[in-house]
């Protein structure tokens, strides 16, 4: 099946205000930017996101932030995004932070078909125990805490019950793709992106190569075509379009006289 659609904007059509997502990326690595750019223009609002973080710097689901399109955030990490920090403050965005690699495995569990399943993670904690701020008041006070979840010992250890995550869409970026949605992923830029697309009900790739049936090695594939429904190929101009979250270069060494 050919699962090429014509825009980024075709491909969102249908995501509605209120719609849950699941978004791959980890600080700029990886972030699909050309489908989130295209979910803005198309005024899409309410939104509830699972990703790991809420963008950074300016773009990202940064773009969609900023511009109160976005309802509730599931992740793992605020960083240093002052603007969904802000918001969460003031009591404007709901957010359930839970530790990292228990997002990893809910968004998998859930592509999975597993609905829930136990982890040492969070054991001891407001994790396990509730009460962390899912969204403050504005003045400093908690509006709502997470619930309490279920612990039960194996083998002498204490283990949290989590629950796997699916959503209605999945946004990812991927380096190569064919036209039946088997996805290639660069070094970093795999973080969370074949776990978001697993979790997603309709996925949406945004690839920067777009390549014909046959041609992926199957070995090499990343992530199977059975979880993507819509691959946009992007432009050279947006495939190549990265910035860097954190330039970190070395001073020239000074040089001494030369010597003839």
């Amino acid at each position: 099946m050919d699962k090429v659609v014509a825009s980024a904007g075709d491909a969102v059509a249908d995501v509605g205000d209120g719609a849950s997502l699941a978004v791959g990326g980890f600080g700029l690595s990886g972030v699909p930017n050309v489908l989130i750019k295209a979910l803005y223009e198309r005024g899409t609002t309410g939104l509830s996101v699972v990703s790991n973080n809420c963008g950074a710097m300016d773009s990202g689901l940064t773009v969609l932030l900023a511009a109160g399109r976005i309802a509730r955030v599931t992740g793992s990490y605020i960083g240093a995004n002052k603007e969904f920090a802000r918001q969460y403050l003031a009591g404007e965005i709901e957010v359930e932070m839970i530790p990292q690699g228990t997002l990893a495995e809910r968004l998998r569990a859930g592509g999975a078909g597993i609905p829930a399943f136990y982890t040492p993670a969070g054991v001891g904690t407001q994790v396990a125990d509730g009460g962390l701020p899912w969204r403050y008041d504005g003045s400093g006070g908690v509006a709502l805490a997470s619930p309490p979840k279920e612990v039960r010992a194996f083998d002498g250890a204490a283990y949290v019950l989590e629950r796997g995550i699916r959503t209605d869409f999945a946004l990812v970026r991927a380096a190569k793709g064919d036209r039946h949605g088997n996805l290639v992923f660069n070094k970093s830029s795999r973080n969370f992106n074949p776990l978001a697309a697993m979790a997603g009900k309709v996925t949406i790739a945004e690839v920067e190569e777009l390549v014909e049936p046959g041609v992926l090695d199957p070995d090499q594939v990343h992530l199977p075509g059975i979880f993507v429904q819509r691959v946009i190929e992007l432009s050279p101009e947006q495939a190549v379009d990265k910035d860097i979250e954190r330039r970190t270069v070395s001073a020239p060494a000074a040089q001494g006289p030369v010597n003839d």
